[in-house]
């Protein structure tokens, strides 16, 4: 049985003409021997499922540092909300799911412990973008160094979900629309669970628009952009929901993001940050020996060593190098 010929023939009869399907994949860096089973697109997702990467997400923070309760987002279940969004849309307007799937699961892959805190702290001494290092974590980082040498159209996926780049195929520009409606909706729900916020400081105007609940918020967003973009060959919201999309993020970066209680230890984070990069800049041999390689300057591999740490591990880390351990005489 040729499994994957009956999954591009449910591609080509079901499937958009503007998806990007399987078989039109502009392939990997690398040749390698194709599954009997899956199709490429289905391969990467689940390289990224089984990665180290993937896994250390759970522990790595998504806006809320170290907070109290078993609810907050990690950045894995934000991972995990902005793929079931993703995948919402993309069967709507009937997209590739498997390429808008991996794409989403491999988005965060490079997010440094303590999320956009430690961004910013590496972002004082070089150039460090959390887009940009995801797609090293899947091109040169995982797997001992050797990536896991996914398709070009996942990479560019991963790469151009968020700043000024944009996506080469309509899966691609799908999640960066659920990224942002993942986390200005899990942040608003947060924050109003821990106290920052109240459900009735939300201007009444986005409550008009998009609802008054997480879920119908959600599901107005989503329904925008289907019914903008169905049989089109784009993905776009209504001007409408587009500037209140904005508009809502630009109240939580005014009560949430950058003035709340919430985030009163970031400081701590962004100095913690600092002190490991300046220290393994200055201690080389004190890398672990997979980011000791010689075709890239200092700086880029201890970036690339902190971007693998958890919370936890960077926590660690700081203490194994500042706080003095006790001893005993034998």
């Amino acid at each position: 049985m040729d499994y994957k010929s009956v999954t591009y023939e449910i591609q080509d009869k079901y499937l958009s003409p503007y998806a990007c399907k399987d078989k039109n994949s502009k392939g990997r860096l690398r040749p390698t021997e194709p599954c009997p089973m899956r199709t490429e697109f289905q391969r990467d997702r689940d390289k990224i499922i089984h990665s180290k990467a993937f896994r250390r997400l759970k522990h790595k923070t998504q806006v809320f540092l170290s907070p109290e309760g078993d609810h907050y987002r990690t950045r894995l279940t934000h991972t995990l909300e902005v793929s079931q969004i993703a995948r919402t849309i993309s069967r709507c307007l009937r997209l590739n799911e498997d390429l808008t799937e991996a794409i989403a699961l491999g988005h965060d892959l490079g997010h440094t412990p303590y999320g956009h805190a430690g961004e910013r702290a590496l972002g004082k001494f070089t150039h460090f973008r959390h887009n940009e290092q995801s797609l090293r974590m899947v091109d040169k980082i995982e797997n001992d160094g050797q990536g896991m040498n996914l398709t070009y159209e996942v990479r560019d996926g991963i790469l151009n979900h968020t700043g000024d780049g944009k996506a080469s195929t309509l899966e691609g520009i799908v999640v960066a629309y659920a990224d942002r409606i993942a986390y200005i909706n899990h942040d608003i729900d947060d924050a109003i669970r821990g106290g920052v916020i109240r459900a009735t400081d939300i201007p009444k105007r986005f409550t008009d628009m998009f609802g008054a609940m997480h879920s119908m918020r959600i599901s107005a967003m989503i329904n925008d952009i289907i019914n903008e973009s169905y049989g089109k060959n784009t993905v776009v919201q209504s001007t409408e929901f587009a500037d209140g999309t904005n508009e809502l993020r630009q109240f939580m970066f005014d009560n949430v993001y950058t003035a709340s209680l919430a985030k009163s230890e970031e400081k701590k984070a962004i100095k913690m940050i600092e002190y490991l990069y300046l220290y393994f800049v200055d201690h080389e041999d004190e890398l672990p020996k997979q980011f000791i390689y010689d075709d890239e300057p200092i700086e880029r591999r201890v970036c690339d060593y902190i971007s693998t740490m958890s919370d936890h591990y960077a926590v660690r880390a700081f203490e194994d190098l500042t706080v003095p351990r006790s001893w005993s005489k034998l």
